[in-house]
């Protein structure tokens, strides 16, 4: 696969790029729009999730305070904004949370000694349907919301899609840059010239590819539970037409299809995998299936 044309919505793109503290302190300031600290990025936590045979895969961005201690748990969501993943995100931060947590009590003596934690998505679309460029969610009391419960935890949701008026210039260039790849700002300018230097780079092209293997690897279960569907199905479907036709004609007919659909099902199921791991374009997956990109968004759904 060529990775000539990776953006910073790779995750192993955004990950390497973010390995530059200072440009993902100016990265998070600018998009959060709050003061933040001197950062330290930890190479060990990158490593928290999994796929589901246990492979681990570096998705997120792990970042801590040095003066504050403060953690920023950053993540490039490429989702659809009505796929079955997408829906999950409030539940998967949850899930983050309580591995955030679990790490520090390893170190910790006391769970007061727990520190404040940000979960960050950046989504490329409205992660909840309202319209706004972003989703800032805190525990509060229901009968009183101006009662914080104060537990140090906070999750925020960006959607870059958005385009009402208020989005401060700043923002509305990062958000640019992160949906087309337009360099129109020092920041933008600097996060592109780390993009390039990433893409080039042999060794994060060396963790690209093993990701391939592992979406390879889901490509090939996904067709092998599709073949056995198929081939299940399409002799169910052999069998009945071979009593009126001949049984043998049948039975191989009915097999012949359910492979052709087993390995058509496969392969969309893994096009539908690069493209929201991040590893190919909207286009480029529409131009695999030979469809038009109105059908993609369906078979995304």
């Amino acid at each position: 696969m060529n990775h000539n044309n990776l953006t910073i919505r790779n995750f192993f793109i955004f990950g390497e790029v973010m390995r530059d503290t200072e440009l993902c302190r100016k990265f998070l300031e600018t998009l959060l729009q709050t003061p933040v600290g001197e950062l330290s990025v930890s190479e060990n936590e990158k490593q928290l999730k999994f796929t589901k045979d246990g492979k681990a895969i570096r998705l997120d961005i792990y970042a801590e305070e040095k003066t504050t201690g403060k953690i920023y748990d950053t993540e490039m969501q490429n989702l659809n904004g009505h796929s079955r993943e997408s829906l999950c995100l409030p539940k998967r931060s949850r899930f983050y949370q309580a591995l955030i947590d679990t790490r520090q009590m390893e170190k910790a003596q006391d769970y007061s000694e727990l520190k404040e934690t940000e979960i960050v998505f950046i989504c490329t679309f409205d992660p909840f349907g309202r319209g706004l460029d972003r989703y800032d969610f805190e525990n509060v009391c229901k009968q009183l919301p101006e009662l914080k419960l104060n537990s140090g935890t906070k999750k925020t949701f960006i959607n870059t899609s958005a385009t009402n008026g208020r989005i401060p210039e700043t923002v509305k260039n990062l958000y640019e840059y992160i949906n087309t790849g337009l360099v129109s700002d020092a920041l933008t300018s600097e996060v592109d010239r780390a993009v390039e230097r990433a893409g080039a780079d042999n060794k994060v092209k060396d963790e690209i590819m093993r990701s391939e293997l592992i979406l390879m690897d889901m490509r090939r279960e996904g067709m092998a539970e599709g073949r056995a569907a198929g081939l299940e199905e399409g002799l169910k479907k052999g069998l009945e037409e071979g009593r009126e036709k001949g049984l043998k004609e049948g039975r191989e007919e009915g097999r012949e299809e359910g492979r052709e659909e087993g390995r058509e099902e496969g392969r969309r199921a893994t096009l539908v995998n690069l493209f929201r791991a991040g590893i190919i374009t909207e286009a480029q997956a529409c131009q695999e299936l030979d469809m038009t990109l109105e059908d993609f968004k369906q078979l995304l759904n």
